[in-house]
This record gives structure tokens, sequence and C-alpha cells, in this order.
């Protein structure tokens, strides 16, 4: 694992703020805030290592629906926070420089779709009863290619969707030179390695529960 990369995860939240529609990152106590204004999060915090102003809002914050975000593992969080603070389960920001092989066609009996829409790209599969069975969002900013909200459906997993999915997205890129990027659970997590995908940095989340 490499030490954390700021502009990346910069470009990174950049990126995924423009694939769902949300407000711009601003800079904020030394890292970045999204004024997510959404039922379940009003606003996120991020940093790429710890500092005062992170320190300052775990103190500060008093309200849930605010996460905080931290490029490093749960124990490193958790100290900086009181024990109001509740962590979600650890996640991975990965990256792979190079391009993935492999054919993005679907299995039989499922059909792949993609649409462009500028700078960002959503792809799905369809079963063959009509159901969705996988869908994936990517966009391109600021000199990287995210993938985003990957998810294949539980009666339709372990059938080579996700790596279909995946490789679609990846045709959509305009780029060459753009690093790829994506946030990972640890289920997902083995899945983006067997493309050749690298652990840039473990991904901790808190908030304070309802």
């Amino acid at each position: 694992m490499s030490s954390v990369d700021a502009g990346l995860i910069a470009a990174w939240l950049a990126a995924r703020s423009m694939a769902r529609d949300l407000p711009a990152p601003v800079p904020d106590r030394g890292g970045w805030r999204v004024d997510t204004g959404l039922p379940a999060e009003t606003r996120r915090h991020v940093f790429a290592a710890a500092c005062p102003g992170l320190v300052e809002l775990g103190a500060t914050v008093a309200e849930p629906r605010v996460l905080l975000k931290l490029a490093a593992p749960h124990a490193e969080l958790a100290a900086l926070l009181s024990p109001r603070w509740r962590l979600e389960p650890l996640a991975h920001v990965m990256t792979c420089a190079d391009g993935f092989d492999g054919d993005a066609t679907p299995p039989d009996g499922y059909r792949l779709s993609v649409e462009r829409d500028g700078e960002r790209a959503f792809a799905r599969i369809i079963a063959s009863d009509g159901a969705l069975a996988a869908s994936g969002h990517a966009a391109e900013r600021g000199g990287v290619f995210i993938y985003d909200r990957i998810v294949t459906e539980a009666a339709h997993r372990r059938r080579g969707l996700g790596r279909a999915l995946m490789l679609a997205l990846q045709r959509t890129r305009r780029s060459p030179a753009a690093r790829q990027v994506l946030t990972a659970t640890a289920d997902g997590r083995a899945l983006y390695a067997s493309l050749g995908w690298q652990v840039h940095c473990p991904w901790s989340t808190a908030a304070i529960p309802e």
C-alpha cells in the first residue's frame, strides 16, 4: 500500500460529486466538505490525513447524518473522536493505473447497455426476465476516471456480471492517462483485485447514530 496521495483523493471526490449530481467539494478545515443534502446524509467531511480540523469537527459536531471520512485505518480515526461517534464498515480506495483486459460480453441470458452523458457513463445489465441484474456509473474529471455505485443484485452474483460491467465502463474512458479510482467494500475488493486493482489506502467513515 502506497502513502496517501491527497491530490488523488481530491480528484476522486470531485468526480464522485459529478457522477452523483452533488455539489462540488470545497476546501474546509484541512480537508474537503461536500454539502450533500441527502435524507441520510446532510454533509460529508473528507480528509487525506489526520489534522486539527478533523479533531475540531469530532469535538463540535453533535448531530447525526454528518459523515467524517479519513484515508486511514479505523483505529486512527477512532483515536481522534469521542465515543459518541460510530465507525462504519471499513472500505478501501483502490487504483488501477493501466487498463485491465477482458471480455465485456455478459453471459447468455443477459443484455448489457451503456449510456454516456458528457464526462459521465452509466451501464446496466438486464436479465432475460427484464429484471435489473447489475448496474454502475463512471465519471472522468481532473485526471481520474472513477467507478461508482457498482452493484450486482444478490440473485445474479457469481456469474461474471460485475467484471463485464467494469470492462464496459472502462471502454468509456476518454483519456488513457486518466488514473482509475474507486472505493471498495470488503466484498468488492476481491473482485477488483482479480482485475488488477491495487489498494491505495484504507477508507474509514464515522457518524453519530440517530
